[in-house]
């Protein structure tokens, strides 16, 4: 095991942090014009039951942050197991991601993937810049689960929940 240094290595502490094994989920948001944006992230977390509350963060530098102002809806489709190529697909830049994507719209017009684990519909509480990135606490307004295995990210790739 490596030891703690004065000076981090940022890419040894992304591998130290990679040993934590997280869900993948696709952010869903109104974009220009009413354009779907989506997002793979990883830094997920339920925050609160009461008042319902999530969290996640995303790059200060995304192309994305600015539609996660206070006030502004958006949406979280957890993903299920096999769906890494979905989860690739958010992650890589493009004109339109949903293209050929099965998903609908809530009456907001906040994209959700039709095959998602579990779907959260949010408004924006706080997004805060903290470091090199913005938290993003979101209150939890509605929901759906479906049933199903998690895509889980380990060590920098996608692997099973043995049971």
């Amino acid at each position: 095991m490596e030891a703690a240094c004065a000076v981090l290595d940022t890419r040894a502490l992304r591998r130290a942090c990679g040993r934590y094994a997280t869900g993948v989920a696709v952010i869903g948001a109104c974009g220009a014009e009413g354009r779907p944006i989506g997002l793979t992230i990883n830094s997920f977390a339920s925050l609160s039951l009461a008042p319902p509350l999530i969290l996640w963060s995303l790059a200060l530098h995304s192309p994305s942050a600015a539609h996660f102002a206070v006030g502004k809806h958006f949406g979280v489709s957890i993903l299920q197991a096999g769906h890494g190529e979905l989860a690739r697909r958010f992650a890589t830049p493009a004109e339109d991601k949903f293209a050929g994507v099965p998903h609908r719209r809530c009456d907001r017009g906040v994209p959700y993937l039709d095959e998602a684990l579990a779907t959260l519909a949010c408004r924006v509480e706080r997004a805060d810049a903290v470091g090199d990135h913005l938290l993003i606490v979101g209150e939890v307004q509605g929901f759906e689960v479906g049933e199903g295995e998690p895509l889980v990210f380990f060590g920098g790739e996608f692997v099973k929940v043995g049971r």
